[in-house]
């Protein structure tokens, strides 16, 4: 009897060692074929997901793809939209950075300073109702920080599965407010949040901080030679307006939405000041002419700087979306511009004079106080990066009881496209290091010592060509 009994404990004990033995094989057999599938073709394996466009660049793939989104995240069966993104693939097993520009995406390939950190993967979404990431009919209600951040978070919840490793978000301007709400709605996505020159308008009618700003920024001298021109093309208004006619004439420029051609001129004027620090440093100032130049001289220098075809209908257009949001959720800066006197027929307009009329807009005051305690008291691993003399940093996101691991730093003579490179050398090593450790890549010497932290990727010309965008108005 017992030694039936060995006998039947020995078979169950082989036949399980085989089962387990089948078991693993099996699992194996899994795991590689995860590893031998090509990328690709994971990625449209994902439901809603299709492919655009591949285009090769050395060393990566990258994908301009399509996503189906849910136009109302809180009722996804009352319809969908295509929503673009792209995906610069380096390989699974590095870390992920998500970017966010906040507008239209970019379809060629590129690289933020958080990805070459890192030397990860970057995935790029196109920001709702940013055409063609816009649903028919445009219900615009449901274009809201909440409902992107969403998208973002969907988007996200999908790759996650086929890049499993660290994720950090990232942005500049309203892709880096872009990257703050969505902390701010889904805390436990990511692993780290890089926002550049992302402006926090708290309290949408105080401004006084941005009327603070322009009477100290860069030198008396410079900001006098400033105003001075922006005065004079209100004092000229009259035959740089007919410069302005015959400019649109010809280019079949219309002002409907705005209401008028003079309203659209004042608009570019009162940008001047604004733009030059946005995009341009303390010495281009150099640059700027005497404000006894020629009525050409002035139309050419305001038209290079803030752009006469900002507020054209055609100008607007493609930027509906961000103003919308602006009058109904973000806020917008206006500023008391003393030098001009009584020369503004108009003053700072409000973003509802830039949205066609037939789209309803309320302004809801609660969003951006909420944001913004959010960051101050439960902020983890966020770093916020301003320019010294970029206007939309007088407003920043600041950090208070709670935050965790996080940092506001300021380059110094900065403008909005001011960068972690552009850091004092201190800051510059500390955040990099900071980012390295976020995305679980920190090398052992950086752990140990901060200083010695640098990017994981070698600089590529054409990935990290530094683009900062000029929008030819007020937007940041």
């Amino acid at each position: 009897m017992r030694k039936a009994l060995r006998w039947l404990l020995s078979l169950v004990l082989v036949i399980g060692t085989v089962a387990t033995a089948g078991a693993a094989t099996a699992a194996d057999r899994s795991a590689d074929h995860q590893t031998a599938t090509d990328i690709k073709d994971r990625i449209l394996a994902i439901p809603g997901m299709s492919l655009i466009q591949e285009k090769p660049y050395e060393g990566y793939r990258y994908f301009v793809l399509n996503y189906t989104q849910p136009v109302d995240h809180r009722h996804p069966s009352k319809g969908t939209f295509q929503q673009r993104i792209t995906l610069l693939h380096k390989d699974t097993s590095r870390p992920t950075v998500f970017f966010t520009g906040g507008y239209n995406v970019s379809t060629n390939p590129s690289r933020s300073e958080p990805t070459r950190i890192v030397d990860g993967n970057q995935v790029s979404m196109e920001y709702r109702f940013f055409t063609p990431s816009r649903p028919q009919p445009a219900d615009w209600s449901k274009l809201d920080i909440w409902q992107a951040a969403s998208d973002q978070h969907r988007i996200f919840s999908a790759l996650k599965k086929i890049y499993p490793k660290k994720w950090l978000s990232t942005g500049g301007s309203k892709g880096g407010m872009t990257a703050t709400y969505f902390e701010r709605f889904y805390p436990r996505d990511m692993d780290g949040v890089v926002a550049y020159v992302a402006p926090n308008d708290v309290v949408n009618n105080e401004d006084s901080a941005y009327d603070r700003f322009f009477e100290r920024v860069g030198t008396k001298e410079c900001r006098d030679k400033l105003n001075a021109v922006q005065r004079e093309a209100l004092i000229r208004r009259e035959p740089l307006e007919k410069t302005y006619r015959e400019w649109a004439d010809a280019n079949g420029a219309t002002f409907h939405t705005v209401g008028s051609l003079d309203k659209a001129y004042e608009a570019v004027v009162l940008d001047f000041v604004w733009a030059f620090w946005q995009y341009s440093l303390l010495a281009d100032c150099d640059s700027i002419p005497a404000a006894t130049v020629s009525d050409q001289e002035i139309y050419d220098t305001i038209d290079a700087i803030s752009g006469f075809s900002a507020y054209t209908d055609q100008g607007l257009e493609t930027y509906t979306p961000y103003y919308y949001q602006a009058g109904t959720e973000l806020g917008s800066p206006d500023i008391k511009l003393p030098h001009l006197g009584k020369l503004s027929r108009y003053g700072y307009q409000p973003p509802r004079n830039f949205v066609p009329r037939d789209i309803p807009m309320t302004f809801k005051p609660g969003e951006m106080p909420d944001v913004d305690n959010w960051v101050r008291h439960h902020a983890n691993q966020m770093l916020f990066v301003y320019g010294q003399n970029d206007p939309w940093g007088a407003e920043p996101f600041r950090l208070g009881h709670g935050a965790r691991d996080s940092y506001v730093y300021v380059a110094p003579g900065g403008n909005h496209g001011s960068n972690v490179a552009g850091l004092s050398p201190e800051q510059s090593a500390k955040a990099t290091a900071r980012i390295l450790d976020w995305a679980g890549v920190a090398p052992a010497a950086v752990r140990k010592d901060e200083a010695k932290a640098k990017p994981l990727a070698a600089f590529d010309a054409k990935l990290d060509q530094r683009k900062l965008e000029r929008e030819p108005a007020l937007r940041p």
